[in-house]
């Protein structure tokens, strides 16, 4: 196992490089418009851009709609996550169920969650609630399939061993089958947290409900190019912020497990 010295070295290293590689991003972005390669009417310069984000951090409108954004995608997310959990650790124990369902989930999942849309809007009108569905639906597929795996994942030996043992019906499920699944289970949440936000934006744009994505809509209506940017822009930095978040938290509730571990020993 590396030394902690090893290690802040090689995180402060990696940090460095990402540092690196998005400036020099920066930079070649300020000089497309600026050697005339792309008309800045459709890529604006970097700077007048950081200027916008500046000035739209200091309204307190933009942080309202960028609360309703994320009310949205936690209150999704929420609700995906512990449906997928319940269900998923349901169905995966039984096999019959398991059978039973596989036809329907395979023809439900691939269904593309902004195909919807109309059917939510039919059911609840522009409002949050036609947002949630969208997120939901997205949501829950990512989760519940990891789900299903982890519980099908279970050694069949130490099933045996704890059936021998008497373990409960409950034991077996706190010490057996969820330290197998929850892997699984952390996976699903981070990709899920990922298309819950997605999704968020997806339909504020589309749907019109307040939020970052109807901000990037009224910007494109509206000709502004320079506004338009600075919110892609902090979709981007919060996609960013969501996913180092959800690692972090990998990481931390996996401590243990070898796939953590192998990678605190490269």
């Amino acid at each position: 196992m590396p030394l902690p010295s090893t290690r802040r070295l090689r995180g402060a290293r990696k940090a460095l490089l990402g540092v690196v590689g998005l400036a020099g991003f920066l930079v070649v972005w300020q000089l497309i418009p600026t050697l005339g390669l792309i008309n800045s009417q459709y890529l604006p310069y970097v700077t007048d851009v950081a200027v916008r984000l500046s000035e739209e951090t200091s309204d307190l409108a933009f942080w309202r709609r960028l609360g309703s954004t994320l009310a949205a995608w936690g209150i999704g997310l929420a609700v995906a996550t512990l449906a997928a959990v319940v269900l998923g650790t349901v169905i995966g124990l039984v096999p019959f169920l398991r059978r039973a369902t596989h036809t329907m989930v395979e023809f439900l999942r691939p269904i593309p969650s902004v195909a919807l849309i109309p059917l939510a809007v039919l059911m609840f009108g522009i409002q949050r609630q036609a947002a949630l569905v969208i997120i939901i639906y997205a949501s829950f597929w990512q989760v519940f399939v990891q789900v299903i795996y982890g519980v099908a994942d279970i050694d069949a030996v130490a099933r045996d061993t704890a059936r021998s043992f008497g373990l409960t019906r409950r034991e077996r499920l706190s010490h057996l089958v969820m330290p197998t699944a929850l892997p699984y289970v952390m996976t699903g949440l981070r990709l899920a947290a990922a298309v819950a936000l997605i999704l968020a934006i997806t339909a504020e744009m589309v749907i019109g409900n307040p939020g970052l994505g109807r901000m990037i809509e009224l910007s494109r209506s509206a000709g502004d190019s320079v506004g338009l940017y600075a919110f892609v822009v902090v979709t981007g930095l919060l996609g960013l912020l969501v996913n180092i978040v959800f690692r972090f938290i990998e990481r931390r509730s996996l401590s243990w497990h070898q796939s953590v571990r192998g990678e605190e020993v490269l």
